[in-house]
């Protein structure tokens, strides 16, 4: 927490965490212009934020673009202000419009997030491809059953939620599938990938969706999706509590 309210405290790099808001997956030189100060002093503004957490990265070719992390904001809000506000009981899950064709491997991702789970590889590995284990954690699916290749998620009322395909998987470190909702203007299939990686007594995990056809806006829609099923799965392997961060009502 000290790392992450340090880097808030400046506000140059509060300008550049607006400027990922306005637009995700920034290069430096895109960025650049937002500061009056030298590359280099860029460079280091965006590596404190970082380090704290607040914004992750990922290299195409040459280029390395920048994504905002609301994670560790939302860890804050969660721990100290949620308490106390009084949340509706069920919340509509916004328009997710998205497509599968036309993706190449090198292509940008529209979205990226990254968390620090206190457990091992295989118990991550097995929260992730194990579908028996979305009871647990899931803001909005109650269970899931599996086809195949294909995972479906279902509300308690037995109302299809959304399902994927598993694409490609290397064991204990990538998971890659498809990203189909089901609710109304769900839009067609995009794609995500799932990068589990060892550090310490930690697993870093990091979420890349590709091929969304909407801008991604921090705490509203595909985002706000994101960061409820991590805190539900990061709190239940941590606590073995079953955590649900959401609405658990039927459709």
């Amino acid at each position: 927490m000290d790392a992450l309210f340090k880097s808030l405290a400046d506000p140059a790099r509060r300008t550049l965490l607006d400027a990922l808001r306005e637009q995700d997956g920034q290069t430096l030189q895109q960025l650049q212009p937002c500061l009056d100060m030298s590359r280099f002093g860029v460079m280091k503004h965006l590596g404190v934020l970082e380090d704290a957490g607040l914004i992750t990265t990922k290299r195409v070719g040459r280029f390395k673009h920048h994504y905002l992390n609301a994670l560790p904001l939302q860890e804050a809000i969660d721990r100290w202000i949620e308490p106390l506000l009084v949340k509706p009981a069920a919340r509509a899950v916004l328009d997710l419009k998205s497509q599968l064709e036309g993706t190449s491997p090198m292509s940008k991702p529209d979205f990226v997030m990254q968390t620090y789970i206190k457990t091992t590889q295989d118990r991550l590995w097995d929260a992730l491809s194990d579908e028996t284990n979305v009871a647990h954690y899931h803001f909005m699916a109650s269970h899931a059953t599996r086809e195949g290749a294909r995972t479906t998620m279902f509300l308690p009322d037995g109302t299809e939620l959304m399902s994927n395909v598993l694409l490609t998987s290397d064991p204990k470190s990538r998971i890659e599938c498809t990203f189909e909702p089901n609710w109304e203007g769900g839009g067609a299939p995009s794609r995500v990938i799932y990068l589990i990686e060892v550090e310490g007594d930690f697993i870093k995990l990091t979420v890349e969706h590709y091929d969304l056809t909407f801008p991604v806006v921090p705490g509203e829609g595909v985002a706000d999706g994101w960061a409820r099923w991590a805190a539900g799965l990061k709190t239940w392997l941590e606590t073995g509590e079953p955590t649900h961060f959401g609405s658990r009502a039927s459709a």
